[in-house]
């Protein structure tokens, strides 16, 4: 359940950063969001975890910063997948879009999920 609730998040996100930054980010719908935020999903699942694998010592040096770096990765391949229905128009836009999802995401889970888990 959890699960579904952050792919919905995501989504939502996509659509307001969509909305948002019309030139660098483009949707053909909520049902593209949707998408997107699983397939997003399933890479962080199955790819995130090598890619800090594989950048560790970057990880390390930076105090974690790099992270960002490996979910704007993880935004361009989802964009390479999908084709064009859901584009970012370049890697800076990509790290700009991880950094404002991750805030939101934190916002979110602080305030909304952490204490209703706790009632």
């Amino acid at each position: 359940m959890r699960w579904l609730i952050g792919v919905l998040i995501n989504a939502i996100l996509f659509m307001a950063l969509a909305g948002y930054f019309r030139e660098s980010i483009q949707l053909t719908g909520f049902t593209a969001a949707l998408q997107a935020s699983f397939l997003l999903s399933i890479l962080n699942i199955l790819v995130r975890p090598l890619l800090i694998l594989l950048t560790l010592p970057a990880t390390i040096l930076t105090l974690g910063l790099f992270l960002f770096v490996i979910n704007a990765l993880t935004l361009e391949i989802t964009d390479a997948i999908m084709g064009p229905a859901f584009e970012i128009s370049g890697f800076g836009m990509a790290l700009f879009a991880a950094v404002i999802m991750a805030i939101v995401n934190l916002i979110i889970q602080k305030t909304i999920l952490e204490p209703s888990k706790k009632h």
